[in-house]
């Protein structure tokens, strides 16, 4: 992604996006569909999950020599030739990354972008299997399969799509805030969920749209990643950049379990619901040139 151009980057990375989260919906949905069925048909929960397991670990080989004899590498992509050979300090890039205008802003735009989806990642899955009575959806396993795995990828891989094209035609600053309300608003589909126990079609149907406006969040996010790590040791600060995200996921997912518990599920879809607004407001004080596309 690196080695493209604004534009290409812009465009391309709805499919990135797609397939980052497809590959998230692949183990909670296609992989929670297939031990389903296998439990079903074998009546055997360890067997059926020994055998999913297995068949993910094999199609995860498979899917790493492919990637390491097929995928193309970037003219970029070669080792330091130069007379000197020298080799940049640890610190000098660290350095220069924390020396970005408005770093501040940027380090919390990264932070705080997925907090309230750091929360809802976690426990939404559990939420539609979990009981009646502890207020869950009481889905079954092989449903939820379908759910996520069926009707959230499609949503997603159009959203993902939809959003590389809008912001390669409208360019990143017009498009990343309303991005990220598409990302964050149908959360509260998981607080209506949560009060009404809706029928299994209106389900279908709420999940299918927040994965939509996730594909569109993500895609607006990740081009802004890439914006701000232009320049020399692009890579490096790349890096860098998706660490800070991960550290904005790990943290909140960690506890958001124990949370749930203290709150119930409706209480604790209305507050992971109010976490995404200061990445939201963060928008507002990030650098981002008028041109970014």
């Amino acid at each position: 992604m690196l080695a493209l151009s604004n534009e290409q980057q812009a465009f391309f990375v709805g499919f990135r996006s797609l397939f980052f989260r497809f590959a998230v919906l692949f183990g909670s949905g296609f992989l929670l569909f297939l031990a389903g069925t296998l439990e079903k048909s074998l009546n055997n929960i360890q067997g059926a999950w020994t055998i999913t397991l297995g068949f993910a670990a094999i199609l995860f080989i498979l899917l790493s020599i492919y990637h390491r004899l097929i995928l193309p590498k970037p003219p970029s992509d070669i080792p330091n030739t130069s007379a000197t050979n020298e080799t940049v300090p640890f610190w000098t890039v660290i350095k220069s990354y924390f020396q970005k205008e408005k770093i501040g802003a940027i380090l919390a735009f990264i932070l705080l972008y997925r907090l309230g989806e750091a929360m809802f990642v976690t426990l939404a899955p559990l939420f539609l299997v979990d009981t009646i009575e502890a207020g869950g959806l009481g889905l079954s396993t092989d449903t939820v399969g379908i759910v996520n795995g069926t009707f959230g990828v499609i949503s997603l891989i159009v959203g993902g799509i939809l959003g590389g094209i809008t912001i390669t035609r409208y360019g990143l600053k017009k498009c990343l805030l309303p991005m990220a309300l598409a990302m964050n608003l149908p959360n509260l589909f998981y607080v209506y969920m949560a009060y009404t126990k809706p029928p299994l079609a209106l389900i279908y149907l709420l999940v299918s749209l927040e994965q939509f406006g996730y594909g569109l969040g993500f895609t607006g996010f990740t081009v802004y990643l890439l914006y701000i790590c232009q320049g020399q040791y692009k890579t490096s600060h790349y890096a860098i950049s998706t660490g800070f995200m991960a550290l904005g996921l790990l943290l909140p997912g960690a506890i958001s379990g124990a949370i749930q518990k203290q709150m119930g599920y409706p209480l604790f879809f209305i507050f992971g619901l109010l976490l995404t607004l200061p990445g939201i407001i963060s928008i507002f004080f990030i650098p981002l040139e008028d041109n970014v596309k």
